[in-house]
């Protein structure tokens, strides 16, 4: 008998030989940035997006024991049925006083929130317009949404206008977004896209997941930093980065939530995240009203590495934030970079295509407010030894 699965080995050999073939890791400790074990060795951390340094922080394990005593662990439920505690509902108003929205909906990760979002807000016979560097779960809710989906260039505010203007006319119209490119590290043009969302009766998503606690004044994002708040219909967020716990939220309009709750598919046929990870995520806000300082420190430390990174000669695209990336252009320079400073006892990932475009692979350096000086200068230090 044939095998119907024989496809993938050849499938497989072939990403073999192109430098980019995914093999699985395992950490074998908490996720901090000072040291992970992985795959069996202790390496500097610069792969997480744990941007506070909270993920491990005892303050949120606390709570999320807590609740894990009283609510125990699984939700068992839909948020619809009997999954959304006391502290989901909780989370939910918190959120929405941390954004300054009237209302928030928590999803199970942020990946559903988009996947949710986008086609409860458009569908046959509406146009989305999507920079193309959105991140897969923006991308895959477009696809979802069964809408046209038209694709402007990375941040180019003209050609985004000149798609609008040739669209036709009729039906809903969405500009879809990150704030902070995952990636590139760079920023999305927040104001001169708000405007023409204004100037053309579209819908403005954005995607704040590697913002949300780093930027603005309370650490909203790269709305608040950039004072376009009123501007935008819809952000979206994630527990899961700066916020150190699981799951993604939108924050709006209380008919905005209001029509999510009814129509965003993995919200409603979802089981629930569980009640600790709300807990944790609670005690995170807390932390991010409390401790400023963190992502006032974070920015600066990047600030740094990337003018230490510029004076080596090295290409860190555009990025303004604490992602900061090496780009090396094919997948075996990158994999051998990273290797290089494997051996010296650091962690950045090799990012390949399909998650940067052919000819962009890069090293993905991610700096959280729990790296030191030390750490830094480690780093520096391997990157001129690997690159010259």
């Amino acid at each position: 008998m044939s095998d119907p699965l024989a496809w993938i080995d050849d499938a497989l050999e072939a990403l073999e030989r192109s430098a980019l073939r995914r093999r699985l890791a395992e950490r074998a400790s908490p996720q901090r940035a000072a040291q992970i074990e992985l795959d069996g060795r202790p390496l500097v951390n610069f792969s997480s997006n744990d941007y506070l340094a909270l993920a491990a922080d005892d303050r949120l394990v606390a709570a999320a024991q807590a609740a894990a005593a009283e609510y125990g662990w699984g939700s068992g439920a839909s948020p619809l049925v009997t999954g959304r505690s006391t502290l989901h509902a909780r989370l939910e108003r918190e959120l929405a006083a941390f954004e300054g929205t009237e209302a928030a909906l928590v999803f199970p990760t942020g990946y559903a929130a988009n996947l949710g979002t986008i086609p409860a807000l458009v569908g046959k016979g509406d146009t989305i317009y999507s920079d193309e560097l959105n991140h897969a779960s923006l991308i895959d809710g477009c696809r979802l949404s069964g809408a046209r989906v038209a694709i402007y260039r990375h941040g180019d505010v003209q050609h985004l206008r000149e798609l609008l203007a040739a669209s036709p006319a009729g039906g809903r119209r969405l500009i879809v977004t990150d704030t902070l490119f995952s990636m590139e590290g760079d920023l999305a043009p927040l104001g001169e896209l708000a405007a023409l969302a204004e100037e053309h009766g579209a819908m403005l998503l954005v995607d704040e997941a590697h913002a949300t606690g780093v930027f603005g004044p309370r650490g909203r994002g790269m709305c608040e930093a950039l004072g376009v708040e009123a501007g935008v219909h819809v952000r979206v967020g994630t527990l899961s980065k700066a916020l150190g716990s699981v799951g993604g939220f939108v924050a709006g309009s209380q008919r905005l939530i209001d029509w999510l709750a009814n129509r965003a598919r993995p919200y409603v046929f979802s089981t629930a995240a569980p009640a600790a990870a709300a807990a944790a995520a609670l005690k995170a806000l807390q932390i991010v009203r409390q401790e400023p300082q963190r992502r006032v420190e974070l920015l600066s430390r990047a600030a740094a590495l990337r003018q230490e990174l510029v004076q080596l000669g090295l290409p860190t695209a555009a990025s303004q934030s604490q992602i900061v990336p090496v780009v090396l252009g094919e997948p075996p320079r990158v994999l051998a970079a990273a290797e290089h400073l494997r051996q010296r006892g650091l962690w950045v990932p090799p990012i390949r295509p399909p998650s940067v475009p052919p000819g962009k692979a890069l090293l993905r350096i991610s700096l959280t407010w729990g790296h030191t000086e030390e750490h830094r200068q480690a780093l520096v230090a391997a990157l001129r030894e690997a690159l010259r």
